[in-house]
């Protein structure tokens, strides 16, 4: 994988605790996106036991997933205990629908995922990969997956939030915007992480805003601050944003500014093991005339 600057996991956190209640509020992009992943999952053929959410925040695809797989135990997992507060409070209403098959919840980080090896049929994720190290984050669910079991997920790709990126650029050479991995660079991590065949697909979403104000209002209310190491721990003052937003200006279609999301969708099945448990290679024979 090309070399990357990774956001800092505790400051990501921190975002996401404060964001608890605001972010269903301003998580437009976020359930289009959702919508359009389970578009991805319609022709796949699966009937999971147990389904693990990575990142599931607030818990929104509960249901959804509840009502596509209605045989299938539901564990969403979030290293948020604020948004994971805000899924208790769902769930609360999911239990008195699907009863038992209720979803349960764990605090706990996608790169560390607190399942035993095999233990899960399918690993569903919408906008939450770009906060982790991806290549962490295959390794865990290849682990925890059984060989045929599913990866499908939804991430941010380099181009997202480019108009923010350049307008902050013309000001300091510091980062104000997170950068994002490449959809080929997400594909050879599955696959150096145990998957077959990676299907990997990209799209471009643009949101428009009437200022850059209500851009950055809608982050925050995500949780999707500056957590960079690199970053200016200085609030930036009011000429220097005046100026970034000037530079955003000529970026102006009309009575909007765009705002561009490049969304990346992943999913990939998980091999089976070409080794033993004891280190000893595992090949294939058919007899003559088999295929």
């Amino acid at each position: 994988m090309t070399a990357h600057v990774f956001p800092v996991k505790r400051d990501v956190r921190r975002a996401f605790e404060r964001a608890a209640t605001t972010s269903d509020a301003g998580a437009v992009l976020q359930r289009e996106v959702e919508r359009r992943l389970f578009e991805h999952l319609d022709p796949i053929r699966i009937a999971p036991r147990r389904i693990v959410e990575l990142g599931c925040g607030t818990g929104h695809a509960f249901e959804p997933l509840g009502k596509r797989y209605p045989q299938a135990e539901l564990i969403g997992l979030d290293f948020s205990r604020a948004m994971l507060a805000r899924a208790r409070a769902r769930t609360g209403w999911l239990a008195r629908t699907f009863g038992p098959r209720a979803p349960r919840l764990l605090c706990a980080d996608a790169e560390r995922i607190p399942l035993v090896h095999g233990s899960v049929d399918l690993v569903f994720s919408n906008l939450a990969l770009q906060w982790c190290r991806p290549e962490n984050v295959f390794a865990e669910t290849a682990r925890v997956l059984p060989a045929g079991g599913l990866i499908m997920f939804s991430t941010l790709g380099p181009d997202t939030l480019k108009e923010l990126r350049s307008a902050f650029g013309a000001l300091d050479g510091a980062p104000h915007v997170h950068s994002f991995v490449d959809m080929h660079d997400l594909g050879d991590a599955l696959v150096n992480a145990g998957f077959a065949d990676p299907v990997m697909e990209m799209e471009v979403i643009t949101v428009e805003y009437a200022g850059v104000d209500a851009l950055a209002r809608d982050l925050r209310a995500a949780g999707a601050g500056n957590a960079l190491a690199q970053r200016s721990h200085g609030l930036t003052t009011p000429r220097r944003w005046k100026r970034m937003a000037e530079r955003y200006e000529s970026e102006r279609r009309g009575d909007c500014l765009p705002a561009t999301f490049e969304i990346v969708y992943g999913h990939a099945w998980k091999a089976a093991p070409r080794r033993s448990a004891d280190g000893r290679q595992v090949i294939d024979f058919h007899g003559r005339g088999a295929p």
